[in-house]
């Protein structure tokens, strides 16, 4: 009887994780600038870039005609084209302007009897290069060409081949590497510099209990940062998902895991604010260049596909993309899948070896 006394009046043992957890959450909502951070700076770059490239205009080229005696009439016919701004320069002068990048092609007609014209571009740019065709084309028609074949262009802007339904993608990826570095690194340093985790050093409390509920906290502020960034996209932009949301759910979740993991292991033996962002700025700079967040990453050589293909943005990327433009299904993104949990498993699990409560 005693003894079922005593259990009945031995109060009920919380559980690490969740009071950390619930810790973590009040921590943050406590914290305005840490909310705009997390939530309204995402909708402003969305904001911004969405403007920016939502419905571009059509390209314009500076050409410009070498003055001359043929030079007026090459300009009237060049301007007949609505995509040429069309300048006329002395040779020193035309010259100078296409080193500097301030026109893209020089055309310089030939004093003769029949159209003749030599045109001066930059062939390692490619509006140069571009500018060169046209202005060709132009001054070819002028002068009486007639196609052999009769053609039609038919210009398609339907939402799925736009630059804002290629670019929200990759702000979803970028949103989840920015959050699993900054929020689960940055924030174990900084608890490291207060001297918070000398404090849980005292408790019985396990390792992995404190990095479980730091990575679980995380995962709690990303949901829904990335859902208005979804809903948002969509309202302002008309952004749709082709495929399963909950396909892309699915590859939020696990990418938010993969770089929790990776922001615990970058803060796992980190003792300044300096070391910690020196190491993330490390970690993230690669990623934002190479793994395909506002241009497509198979611009770069073949050489460097490897090497890119394995960072964890990379496969993330891709997969986020193929279900939001291509509708395709979590089962063909085995691949990328392995790859995200490899990075997230292996970096959590090396984070709980190395990790130093001091």
């Amino acid at each position: 009887m005693s003894t079922l006394l005593e259990t009945q009046a031995r109060p009920r043992q919380a559980s690490p994780l969740g009071q950390l957890m619930l810790a973590r959450l009040r921590e943050f909502w406590r914290q305005p600038e840490a909310i705009f951070w997390t939530y309204g700076f995402p909708l402003l770059m969305t904001v911004a870039l969405g403007i920016a490239f939502r419905n571009r205009p059509v390209d314009k080229y500076v050409v410009d005609v070498q003055d001359g005696p043929q030079a007026e009439k090459v300009a009237a016919i060049l301007k007949q084209n609505p995509r040429f701004d069309v300048e006329i320069h002395d040779e020193a002068t035309s010259h100078l302007r296409l080193r500097t990048d301030r026109t893209e092609l020089v055309v310089v007609p030939k004093d003769s009897a029949q159209p003749v014209y030599d045109y001066r571009f930059v062939p390692s740019r490619s509006e140069s290069q571009l500018a060169r065709n046209e202005a060709d084309d132009t001054l070819q028609r002028g002068a009486g060409r007639k196609d052999p074949a009769a053609t039609a262009s038919i210009p398609v802007d339907e939402p799925g081949g736009r630059y804002i339904d290629f670019l929200v993608p990759g702000l979803l990826g970028m949103s989840l590497m920015g959050g699993g570095l900054w929020g689960v690194g940055f924030v174990t340093v900084d608890m490291r510099i207060r001297k918070l985790l000398k404090r849980f050093l005292a408790t019985p409390m396990k390792r992995g209990h404190f990095l479980g509920a730091i990575m679980l906290s995380r995962l709690v502020f990303i949901i829904p940062e990335l859902l208005i960034l979804l809903g948002f996209a969509y309202l302002a932009f008309g952004v749709r998902i082709v495929g399963s949301p909950l396909a892309v759910l699915a590859l939020i979740l696990i990418g938010a895991f993969t770089f929790a993991g990776i922001g615990l292991l970058v803060a796992s033996r980190a003792r300044t604010m300096e070391a910690v962002s020196g190491l993330m700025n490390l970690v993230m700079l690669p990623m934002w260049i190479l793994s395909g967040i506002f241009f497509s990453s198979d611009r770069f050589p073949q050489a460097a596909q490897p090497f890119i293909q394995a960072l964890p943005l990379t496969p993330l990327n891709h997969a986020v993309r193929a279900v939001m433009l291509e509708g395709t299904p979590l089962a063909a993104l085995l691949p990328q899948i392995a790859i995200l949990l490899a990075w997230g498993v292996g970096t959590f699990v090396l984070a709980l070896w190395w990790f130093r409560w001091n």
